[in-house]
């Protein structure tokens, strides 16, 4: 069985989206080295006019998802031991090193919000893990469900083709990516850095992992300060800065 992602959301139409071109969208529409099923919350709903959610319990402004709700309509899939998430500007953030566990499971099970967010309870009781995209607030959870599934998807066997152009990404091993060049050899009087196009592997080798790391302190000082920390504790060297 492929891996499955299996989303709930008020609103289905908004896939595939991206998921659906390019490589990935063929490894899923052609391949069927992944799926992607999507299930309305919405035919969930016991009440005779198809409410979802209700008023914040002690007040406030807003709506929130019904826990009953989202309990059926969760309940009606089949799970299959494959990771409950929950997208939401609360929760952890998504990395690197989560992605590819959810990528080796049997596929991910997703719940998109709406409103002020889901009650409580069922996130609780059903298990779900809180996943945040970044430090931003979304109108629903239907994106960052997309670029979950696409972050694992991409790690899937045969997707890219090239396992190997994922091994210097960002985060792969703590660090940020080195900068990428190609033709032509001078644009608008900005050259390719002349390392590159020296054929020398092992000089080109140096070049990026030095720009990886002048990156990584850069931009991202907390990514930096946790691989010297990890270079430490291998006993590794460390650069300071």
């Amino acid at each position: 069985m492929p891996f499955t992602a299996t989303v709930l959301t008020m609103f289905p139409d908004a896939f595939p989206g991206p998921l659906g071109v390019s490589l990935i969208g063929t490894a899923w529409r052609e391949q069927d080295l992944w799926r992607l099923e999507t299930l309305d919350i919405r035919g969930f709903s016991a009440d005779k006019r198809g409410f979802l959610d209700d008023t914040p319990a002690g007040g406030g402004p807003g709506q929130v998802l019904r826990a009953d709700v989202i309990a059926a309509a969760l309940d009606s899939v089949e799970r299959d031991g494959r990771p409950l998430l929950y997208m939401s500007a609360r929760g952890r953030p998504l990395t690197q090193a989560r992605v590819r566990e959810w990528s080796q499971a049997p596929g991910i099970i997703v719940l998109c919000g709406r409103f002020e967010g889901v009650d409580q309870r069922v996130l609780d009781s059903r298990g779900f893990e809180e996943v945040s995209v970044g430090d931003a607030v979304l109108a629903g959870g239907e994106a960052a469900a997309m670029v979950a599934i696409e972050a694992c998807v991409r790690l899937i066997p045969g997707v890219l083709g090239d396992i190997e152009s994922t091994s210097e990404e960002s985060f792969e091993d703590g660090l940020l990516e080195h900068p990428q060049y190609t033709r032509p050899r001078t644009f608008e009087g900005l050259d390719i850095p002349e390392v590159l196009l020296s054929g020398h592997h092992k000089k080109v080798g140096e070049w990026r992992k030095l720009m990886r790391e002048e990156t990584t302190r850069e931009r991202r000082p907390d990514l930096w300060a946790a691989h010297l920390a990890n270079q430490q504790a291998k006993g590794g060297p460390s650069r300071k800065g």
